[in-house]
């Protein structure tokens, strides 16, 4: 819990540094707000990526992050919260925290969303205590080409990602290494 603060603080003090990423906070959403911004960033990629939209309506549920924050030079952090749908129903608010060592430098904003296809991919997310992306179930990152090949047969992996409205430069962008965990927002 500490270092997952220390990590929001890190980011927060980058992100002040680059104000033209978001207009308002990332840190501290209220669920009306989180809400409010996922149903939003769910819309526009459906309007971009059509096919996320079929994907979408397969999905066992959908865990959508509509702005992530990573910042960095030499140590990166990256925060965000979320939303985790079942239907049109949320069930759960989330964040994702992420840090890195490297030769890196900016920061950038992005959102992006998870479609979870099966009941065991979903159920092994739910129980984890933080889950952490790259253990667990096979997660595809999907772009707009790779969506709009995609078919019922080709279709077999047990969560598909789609990243979205990136915002600012930094060198590299991946979703290996965050971890996941459960929020309570009033």
């Amino acid at each position: 819990m500490l270092k997952a603060r220390f990590l929001a603080c890190l980011l927060a003090l980058a992100l002040a540094a680059t104000p033209s990423l978001s207009p308002r906070p990332a840190l501290a959403a209220t669920a009306a707000e989180i809400n409010r911004d996922a149903t939003t960033a769910l819309n526009q990629l459906f309007a971009k990526t059509p096919d996320a939209k079929k994907l979408a309506a397969r999905a066992k549920a959908i865990l959508i992050f509509p702005s992530v924050y990573k910042a960095g030079f030499m140590f990166g952090a990256q925060y965000g919260e979320g939303v985790l749908r079942k239907g049109n129903k949320t069930t759960g608010y989330y964040n994702t925290v992420a840090a890195s060592y490297g030769l890196q430098a900016g920061a950038q904003a992005f959102g992006y969303a998870l479609f979870f296809m099966n009941d065991s991919a979903l159920s092994f997310f739910e129980n984890s205590q933080g889950f952490e992306v790259g253990s667990g179930p096979s997660i595809v990152v999907l772009d707009e080409g790779t969506a709009k090949t995609a078919t019922t047969s080709t279709l077999t992996q047990d969560v598909y990602a789609f990243i979205f409205s990136q915002k600012g430069l930094m060198g590299g962008l991946g979703l290996q290494g965050s971890k996941i965990s459960k929020i309570d927002k009033k």
